[in-house]
């Protein structure tokens, strides 16, 4: 079990929730917080669905019985029931302010030794680290979406990222059957500095009316073998996410080759999310089946 008693998840959205469902499912006793019981009973129901149906997509996976699992799961709206916990793994929204303010309050609740492990897609690790009295203890661990069926994490050493915190975060992500990718900070990493031009490329192609939604995402599936196209990614990840990140790129980089579409901008306003609304670049019927929009 990689030494951990306890694993503290901030964050009960989509990501959080899943991550709290890995670590559970793997044995580890689980601490979810959040700011509303509200979001934490979404979570509960998402992850009792999630593993009774979790056989249908996994070929040959063992039963899970949902109950045990979330038997493991602590929910929590008090950040004070991290005190006894090992590492955080934190999933809260992507804004620096947001960000700021729980890593100053996770510092002083949590014990010295207690790693934070940083789920973001743009923010990088160093600049959370230096809010923290131990920059030593803090590294990122990007999770792909959806967590229990991406088998690899993208690992971000920080400027002053220990070799032993990188270790601890390794046999951590191996015990939840993940293998770790242990990159150097940047600003999106490698994933997203590649990943968030090409959405915000393709949303640019829908905007100017070049291609339909169909029409991109089946060239990128169908020619290049791609498991999803651009758009149905971004619907996957959200596309307030996705603003988010590209504006953060284009904040730390200055560069205008990270400008965010307008349609990406009109559609985060209009409410447009993606999956976790259920309309996005493709409409989700409660089927699953998909309508993309011209």
């Amino acid at each position: 079990m990689s030494g951990f008693s306890q694993i503290g998840v901030a964050g009960a959205g989509v990501m959080g929730a899943e991550v709290a469902q890995v670590a559970a499912t793997a044995g580890h006793e689980v601490v979810l917080l959040d700011l509303s019981d509200e979001v934490l009973n979404r979570a509960r129901s998402g992850i009792r669905s999630n593993l009774r149906f979790q056989r249908m997509f996994a070929e040959g996976a063992p039963a899970v019985n949902a109950e045990e699992v979330l038997g493991r799961i602590t929910f929590t709206t008090s950040a004070a029931d991290f005190a006894e916990v090992e590492i955080v793994i934190e999933n809260i929204t992507e804004k620096w302010d947001a960000k700021e303010d729980l890593y100053r309050r996770l510092d002083r609740i949590c014990a010295d030794s207690t790693v934070f492990a940083v789920n973001t897609s743009v923010i990088p690790i160093t600049k959370v680290g230096a809010v923290t009295g131990r920059m030593d203890r803090v590294i990122g661990t990007h999770f792909m979406n959806p967590v229990s069926r991406k088998p690899t994490v993208e690992v971000i050493r920080g400027h002053h990222t220990s070799d032993e915190t990188v270790s601890v975060t390794l046999g951590m992500l191996e015990s939840l059957g993940k293998r770790g990718i242990v990159v150097q900070d940047s600003p999106g990493f490698v994933s997203n500095r590649v990943l968030m031009l090409t959405v915000n490329e393709a949303i640019f192609l829908l905007h100017e009316g070049v291609a339909t939604a169909e029409q991109v995402d089946d060239i990128f599936v169908t020619c290049f073998g791609h498991a999803m196209g651009p758009l149905a990614t971004a619907d996957l990840i959200g596309l307030d996410t996705i603003l988010y990140s590209i504006e953060g790129l284009y904040e730390h980089f200055n560069d205008s080759k990270y400008r965010p579409c307008p349609l990406l901008r009109r559609m985060v306003d209009a409410g447009l999310h993606g999956c976790k609304n259920g309309a996005g670049f493709f409409q989700y019927a409660n089927s699953g089946s998909r309508k993309g929009i011209s």
